[in-house]
């Protein structure tokens, strides 16, 4: 089956109504629907979106401290503003994704409902297809320095692509663009396009993004967000630089597109952006590129190299 000559893509780098979580799911369903009436087959959301990524926990002095009063109360606020999977807020994107007919691809805060790890909340990644069902549920491996405060390590019950109308697609979350061993399975899973979501992607974000397109051959959306330093929570303690400025961007967006040759393809997007809509050129230029380098080929030694992927969902 040949690749589509073209696909168009949108990435959402408007932020979600931080740690509210009905607000930020119409806020979505917003964007689904601008989305498709502007053409784009795929939606992109960027990390933890629903409902906020916990920068609380870098910017703010003393947040990771033991026994934090604050912090705590932080952590209970995004544990009531997490999704479950399934749950309402995944029903009403798989209902948005096939009524508007658009793949959506979404950042989230996850929590279980019952039963063991009930207090424990996951960083996942999910892709639901144009027909609404849930393709990808996957859990971010390992969090990253402070998110280990609030986030569970994942599994790689999701660590996959899948095919969605002839095109492979996967993704990873943040950090794990930095773990070989996670990029090569999502190599092996034969990506053509691949969805690295990010809290905004900064300088050594677009390396990683740029480095997992050339080694991989495929086309890579960076995604991230934006968000201004009144949009955090009230009555954190701040550093004199951000509360002397609420209106300073702390998260910039910088979303982008990388093409299989690791050139810039689009973007990177601004602080005034809040959707970017981009068509991908031919997609069977992840194919040409492959003469030079596979990963998963002939640019690899199975013979010599060799490892297992345990792939149960953590419980």
């Amino acid at each position: 089956m040949a690749l589509p000559a073209s696909l168009r893509v949108a990435v959402v780098q408007a932020g979600p109504s931080y740690l509210d979580l009905p607000t930020s799911l119409q806020r979505a369903l917003h964007f689904v629907k601008t989305s498709a009436q502007q053409g784009a087959q795929l939606v992109v959301f960027p990390e933890t979106w629903l409902s906020g990524y916990p920068i609380w926990l870098d910017i703010s002095p003393g947040m990771n401290i033991w026994d934090d009063p604050t912090a705590k109360d932080l952590f209970a606020r995004t544990h009531a503003s997490a999704i479950e999977v399934p749950g309402p807020e995944t029903q009403a994107l798989a209902e948005a994704a096939h009524a508007h007919n658009i793949t959506i691809v979404m950042g989230a805060n996850e929590r279980v409902a019952t039963g063991p790890g009930n207090g424990s909340l996951y960083n996942v990644l999910l892709i639901l297809d144009s027909s609404g069902e849930l393709r990808v549920h996957h859990r971010k491996l390992m969090p990253t320095h402070t998110e280990r405060l609030v986030h569970a390590p994942g599994d790689a019950g999701g660590l996959h692509a899948v095919d969605i109308n002839g095109v492979r697609i996967g993704g990873m979350i943040c950090w794990e663009h930095w773990m070989p061993l996670t990029r090569q399975v999502l190599h092996d899973s034969g990506e053509h396009l691949h969805l690295a979501l990010w809290p905004h992607v900064k300088e050594q974000n677009h390396l990683a993004s740029r480095h997992y397109a050339l080694e991989g051959r495929c086309f890579v959306i960076a995604a991230g967000a934006r968000m201004q330093a009144k949009e955090l929570p009230e009555g954190i303690p701040l550093p004199d630089e951000i509360a002397s400025d609420p209106d300073q961007w702390i998260m910039r967006g910088g979303s982008a597109i990388y093409g299989p040759d690791g050139e810039l393809v689009a973007g990177p997007g601004g602080v005034d952006d809040e959707l970017l809509v981009w068509d991908l050129p031919d997609l069977s230029a992840t194919i040409r590129e492959r003469m030079a380098l596979d990963v998963t080929g002939h640019y690899q030694r199975r013979d010599v190299f060799g490892f297992t992927v345990d792939r149960q969902r953590n419980q």
